[in-house]
Parts: structure tokens; C-alpha cells; sequence
């Protein structure tokens, strides 16, 4: 990308788009376009073609989606799988049809199946199930995976899926009931500790295994890939093969924790005082998500951020912008 390059970030205002506008402007990328959503409804086909053909971007990052927990994908399983498909499809045509020079499609690492191997390889995509209380999204973000080889093979695109583990850092979303489990635990303990409550309950058992990475890291990586010179990006992209390696980047740490390792870890953060109580009744989802991260290392990026500084930085962001 050039410094003068238009750059679209599709859900600027997000978790994921938000690191990524802060990380191309530290880099000297100024030419962007935006549309929040009251300006622009993502799902609206006709809405999304005029945006295209009046803007005309060179480069998008696809960072607009609907998102939650396992509480919002049991909820509302429809509008995860229909908002999805409608926002990528739209913006994955329309770029197609307006010459954009490269797009990168943000999924989730929960596309991958629910006992995949450990640590999970792009290749381990469609192997096996996937875990039912995010099945709806997970098979939206699939999809958007298989229409980015689909156009690179038939239209010479220049699409790449990346695919982050768990998020979590500022501007995240810390609704107390369809949140990530990080911000959800952060605002819990955050108001345990401001009520003096002795305990704080924790879904699950505390014994699944989560990768958890800085989002500011995350943009970090997406901004490097985007960067790649041609000799490097175009081979990842699945253009000319149909064997089983779609055009996907998995971004990541490399190490995961426990959810009862990850709470303790956030009660030190937030200074909470008392007692941590599991609900095992309450789901706990995948056992283990662990992305192999050797691809996007072997591209020249690793995580720079430790885990427990992210936290700090995430609950100060919390502090300053969410909390009562």
C-alpha cells in the first residue's frame, strides 16, 4: 500500500477496526473512508454498490460484522448467520466489480472444528464439526473464506482471509450479557469490586483452554500482511489451486490459558478483593482453541505485547470510557 492509497475499513468504529485505523495512521496512511452505520447499512446490497462506485477504494479491510459470546450466538443464531453473509457478500462483490487492489476478510478462529488438533492449522478447516452454540457465525465466516478463493481463482482477486483468536482491548464491547468473555469479565469483577461483593461467578467449569491476543497486535499483523510485496502476498492467495489451502492466515500468540487461569488474571488486574465461583450448569463451549501461528511467522510478525499488559491497557481503556 502507498501512503496516498485509498483505504476503506469496513466497521471502523469496532474492536478490530478501530486498531485499525490507529495503526495505518501511526504508519502515515491518511486517505481513508468510512461510513458508520447509520450512514451505511452493510446488509443493503444497493446501499453497499453506490458506496462502491462512488469511493472507489483501493484497498478494504473487512472488519464489519455482527459479534458476541456464546450468550449472543445462542440468542440470536439467525441474525448471526443472515447480517454476516449479507455484509460480505456485498462488500466482497462490490470490490470485485470496482477494481480494489487487495481486500483482507476478518473472520474468527471459531471456524475451525470444535475437537480440531491442537494447535489448529488453516488446513484443519472443514475437517470435522464445529461447535453448535456459534455454528451460525462460524459457517458465515467460512463462507466468506471460500467467496475470497472463489474470485481469486476465477477472477485473478487478490483476497486474503485472516483469522484471529480472541480479541480483547480497546474500544471493546462490554454489554454484561453479549460480550467476549475478556470485557465481560472486566466489567464483572470491576463492579464486584465498586459493590463490595464477595464473589463473582464465572460461567463454565474454568477449564476450557483460550488464546487471547492485543488487538492493537491484531491490526499490527492485518497492516503488515496487507503490506506483503507481491512475490509473497500472491501465493497465499489460492489463485491458481483448488487443494485444500484456501487463502487464509491464521493471527495469533501461539499460547493459550485456562478460563479459571484467565479470571484470576483479570480479578489481579481490577484489584478485586474476593472470591472467584464457577457455574459449571453454564456452557463452556470449545475445549481448546489454539491457533498455529507458524505461517503468519514465518511472514515476519509475532505478537510483541505481553498478555497481562494488554489486560492493564484494556482496563484502563474500560476506566476511561465504560465504566458507571
Amino acid at each position: 500500500m502507498k501512503l496516498d492509497s485509498k483505504i476503506y475499513v469496513a466497521g471502523h468504529r469496532g474492536l478490530v477496526g478501530s486498531g485499525l485505523m490507529r495503526n495505518l495512521a501511526a504508519r502515515g496512511f491518511a486517505n481513508f473512508v468510512t461510513r458508520t452505520h447509520a450512514e451505511l447499512d452493510l446488509t443493503s446490497q444497493a446501499a453497499v454498490e453506490a458506496f462502491f462506485e462512488q469511493e472507489k477504494p483501493d484497498y478494504v479491510f473487512l472488519a464489519a460484522a455482527k459479534v458476541g459470546g456464546i450468550h449472543a450466538n445462542n440468542t440470536y443464531p439467525a441474525e448471526f448467520i443472515r447480517d454476516n453473509l449479507a455484509i460480505q457478500t456485498n462488500i466482497i462483490h462490490s470490490a470485485y466489480k470496482n477494481n480494489v487492489k487487495r481486500l483482507m476478510f476478518l473472520g474468527s478462529s471459531c471456524i475451525y472444528p470444535r475437537l480440531a488438533p491442537q494447535p489448529m492449522k488453516e488446513e484443519h478447516l472443514l475437517t470435522s464439526e464445529l461447535e453448535p452454540t456459534n455454528r451460525p457465525y462460524a459457517l458465515a465466516k467460512i463462507a466468506g473464506i471460500e467467496m475470497c478463493w472463489a474470485y481469486n481463482r476465477q477472477y485473478k482477486t487478490q483476497y486474503l482471509a485472516v483469522m484471529p483468536t480472541n480479541l480483547y482491548g480497546p474500544g471493546d464491547n462490554y454489554h454484561p450479557e453479549n460480550s467476549h468473555v475478556i470485557p465481560a469479565l472486566i466489567r464483572r469483577f470491576h463492579d464486584a469490586k465498586l459493590a463490595d461483593a464477595t464473589s463473582v461467578t464465572v460461567w463454565g467449569s474454568g477449564t476450557p483452554k483460550r488464546e487471547f491476543l492485543y488487538s492493537e497486535d491484531m491490526a499490527d499483523a492485518c497492516v503488515h500482511l496487507m503490506n506483503l510485496p507481491d512475490e509473497t502476498f500472491v501465493p497465499l492467495l489460492g489463485q491458481d489451486r483448488n487443494d485444500g489451502l484456501p487463502p487464509l492466515m491464521n493471527i495469533g500468540v501461539g499460547y493459550d490459558l485456562s478460563i479459571r487461569e484467565l479470571a484470576e488474571t483479570v480479578k489481579d488486574v481490577v484489584g478485586y478483593p474476593g472470591m472467584i465461583e464457577f457455574d459449571a450448569s453454564k456452557p463452556d463451549g470449545t475445549p481448546r482453541k489454539l491457533m498455529d501461528v507458524g505461517r503468519l511467522n514465518a511472514m515476519g510478525w509475532q505478537a510483541p505485547t505481553p498478555f497481562k499488559a494488554g489486560l492493564e491497557e484494556a482496563y484502563q481503556d474500560f476506566i476511561n470510557n465504560h465504566s458507571r
